[in-house]
């Protein structure tokens, strides 16, 4: 994760993508809130949280990933191109995408499923026997 305001050439980037997706700049509602949660006393005090409401799509992106409010105002634009574009274009994010990866990563196995592990493992356990050198019995 940065930790520096995001450079020129990442801003461009992404008033690029939000021009490609309509989203205009005087469309948006900014606000900046006092954060929380861990990081002590700074974090309790600043307003570095970003909340960016996007009317025209009835979207709320808050945004407290660092300590920096720049930073935090690049990375809720950010996230509010990526619901845009994947509600627009039908993309999946790639939260959806790394979800449905551990889902299945989960996911029990079928009956069928487990009986050909199974089944493989006693073959395969079949033929490391069948390498063991004979008994000299």
């Amino acid at each position: 994760m940065e930790t520096t305001v995001p450079g020129a050439a990442k801003a461009e980037r992404l008033r690029l993508r939000m021009e490609s997706l309509g989203i205009r700049e005087d469309a948006l509602e900014e606000q900046f809130v006092q954060g929380f949660g861990p990081g002590g006393q700074k974090v309790n005090k600043t307003s570095s949280c970003v909340v960016l409401s996007y009317p025209a799509a009835n979207l709320v992106i808050k945004c407290q990933r660092t300590r920096s409010r720049e930073l935090n105002r690049y990375y809720a634009r950010w996230e509010l191109c990526e619901r845009i574009a994947e509600r627009t274009e039908g993309e999946r994010s790639l939260r959806q995408q790394e979800a449905e990866k551990i889902r299945r990563q989960k996911r029990r196995r079928s009956r069928r499923q487990r009986n050909r592990m199974l089944d493989d493992k006693h073959h395969q356990g079949l033929k490391k026997r069948l390498r063991r050198k004979p008994d000299a019995e």
